[in-house]
């Protein structure tokens, strides 16, 4: 990996993180439920570095939610581990999907980036559904799929309904886009 895209990948862990802090604070929903915007530069990651840098993002970005949802919440230690797995499939698969329909190379790419923000969702879903009906309960005595189903899923939706929109905006944006390529010393792949 070259110096700029560990740099990039560094960026979006410790964006993620701070989004993460501000969002907890304002956005409290119920006791342990807040929105979480942390999740927003693992999209980018995924989007401009594809799966891996995705990934790695989103492994960096669950840390401090993994923190505040685990040990400091209702997950117990158990959200130490699953939150940035959690994040990091999410940015795994936003960077697999835009890779393999070539999104990067699209000049209408954001109009695609509603669905694919959408898609990319899917596993880590699925994954925290897998949390909150088996392992928490399990290994913590906490959780259950109506936790899940009532407090948790509505409002990822709600998180990445309004992530998306901004994933539009970004990928729209020429100067967003100029400058992260050049940033990342990558050609533009975006095609005028």
């Amino acid at each position: 990996m070259r110096a700029k895209t560990v740099g990039f990948t560094l960026m979006m862990g410790a964006l993620g993180n701070a989004l993460f802090v501000i969002t907890y604070y304002v956005g409290q929903i119920a006791p342990g439920v807040a929105l979480d915007f942390s999740l927003l530069p693992a999209y980018i990651a995924g989007f401009y570095g594809g799966p891996l840098i995705g990934f790695i993002s989103g492994l960096l970005v669950g840390v401090l939610p993994g923190i505040m949802f685990g040990p400091m919440g209702m997950c117990g230690w158990l959200g130490l581990i699953v939150l940035p797995i959690g994040k990091s499939l999410t940015g795994l698969t936003v960077g697999a999907i835009s890779e393999s329909v070539g999104l990067r190379q699209n000049k209408r790419s954001s109009l695609f980036a509603i669905p694919v923000s959408l898609m990319a969702y899917v596993p880590e879903g699925v994954f925290t559904y897998a949390v909150f009906e088996w392992l928490l309960p399990f290994f913590i005595g906490s959780g259950g799929a109506l936790i899940f189903l009532y407090y948790i899923l509505p409002k990822a939706l709600a998180e990445i309904v309004i992530i998306s929109f901004f994933m539009v905006t970004l990928l729209g944006n020429k100067g967003f886009n100029e400058f992260l390529w050049a940033f990342m010393g990558l050609e533009n792949r975006k095609t005028a």
